[in-house]
């Protein structure tokens, strides 16, 4: 294992993308309109699911490899 797998927090890892998630919904909307403005909000959304996503995982690390497993299901199907 190399020292960066010996010192990761994936707990820690997944909890910060928890909190770049909340802060994509707390984003200010720039002075923008038009296109612009959309190509904004569709960014945002995609933010904001990539991070939700990685912050719904669970992280597993085994010989220096980092497992992340996302149920992507719905509710009625787990």
């Amino acid at each position: 294992m190399t020292a960066v797998a010996e010192d990761f927090d994936a707990d820690a890892m997944i909890e910060r993308f928890r909190e770049r998630a909340e802060g994509v919904k707390r984003r200010n909307l720039p002075p923008v309109a038009g296109d612009e403005r959309r190509q904004f909000l569709d960014q945002a959304q995609k933010d904001f699911q990539d991070f939700a996503m990685i912050g719904d995982a669970e992280a597993t690390l085994e010989d220096g490899v980092l497992r992340l497993t996302i149920d992507l299901r719905p509710p009625e199907a787990r």
